[in-house]
């Protein structure tokens, strides 16, 4: 009686920590642009790239399923129906040439069938459309961004670095909004753009190859030093969209987070402004690069 009252209070307990654990993830508070508790699926894509990504993704899905299916029924049939039991006498049939036509041309129309969307979706990302704005991104030897503007959208660069916990925390009480500085994932300047706005984006590496890769926009390029590669995105919905350096690089490449805050024409053209300011090279500071020691300190 003891042992099965000892056991009830067991599973007491650990149902209600399994609840204070929904509970409490059910209330973690992340931007929309940021990865979610217990998300399994892409994150909710704001490009028309994006789509497209989560719409091959999805049909293939369903493809995969399909043929999954198809052979785990048909061996379950021959096991059924060409056991030993079931055929004591075995069949000496060595081929047959309709089932060797039929397993060479179903994989090639899968293929095909493949191929035809994946190209239309490599053609759609490697063809540019005229670009409203161009923004150059540096991968730094230090695991830092560095983001560059044009002459004729201000001309200024700036550093993005990791917020520390500590930066977090005094972040907040300064009236930040908790939700939009997640660990590992909040930085102190972010690169600000226009929504529905076709932007270049032009990617270099600094003495590291890195990966500039942030999910919500589908979008995942090579930061090569001494090369410099480019794609383009055109975001749908203001938000403040995150993701990090997607190739290891070092001792603090999970360090390395991206930080785009995507807003209006008039709050971006307001921003401009300040940041021209606030970004302007002077002949004492032509640059604002943080130290290798800052980026090791934000572990």
């Amino acid at each position: 009686m003891k042992a099965i009252t000892k056991m009830q209070a067991r599973l007491a307990t650990l149902g209600s920590s399994i609840g204070a654990l929904l509970v409490s993830s059910s209330a973690w508070a992340v931007p929309a642009g940021a990865p979610k508790p217990w998300e399994i699926n892409l994150q909710e894509m704001v490009t028309e790239n994006g789509h497209r990504i989560v719409a091959l993704h999805n049909g293939l899905l369903i493809i995969i399923t399909v043929i999954t299916l198809f052979v785990l029924g048909l061996m379950i049939y021959v096991c059924w129906r060409f056991n030993e039991k079931s055929n004591p006498v075995p069949s000496k049939t060595t081929h047959s040439t309709v089932l060797e036509v039929a397993w060479t041309v179903l994989p090639i129309l899968i293929l095909l069938g493949i191929a035809i969307p994946s190209f239309r979706l490599l053609r759609f990302q490697l063809i540019f459309p005229t670009a409203d704005l161009t923004v150059k991104a540096t991968g730094k030897s230090n695991w830092q961004w560095e983001y560059e503007y044009p002459k004729d959208a201000g001309g200024f660069s700036f550093i993005s670095a990791m917020l520390s916990e500590d930066d977090i925390k005094k972040a907040v009480a300064e009236g930040r909004p908790a939700e939009d500085l997640p660990r590992l994932l909040a930085v102190d300047n972010e690169l600000v753009l226009p929504v529905n706005k076709t932007i270049i984006l032009q990617v270099t590496g600094e003495g590291i190859i890195h990966n500039f890769a942030l999910p919500a926009f589908g979008l995942k390029i090579d930061a090569i030093p001494g090369r410099l590669n480019q794609t383009w995105f055109k975001a749908e919905r203001e938000g403040l969209y995150y993701g990090q350096c997607s190739r290891l690089c070092g001792a603090n490449h999970a360090f390395m987070p991206i930080a785009i805050r995507i807003v209006s024409e008039e709050a971006y053209a307001k921003w401009l402004d300040d940041a021209k300011k606030k970004y302007a090279a002077t002949e004492s500071a032509p640059t604002r690069i943080a130290t290798a020691e800052t980026a090791v300190e934000q572990r």
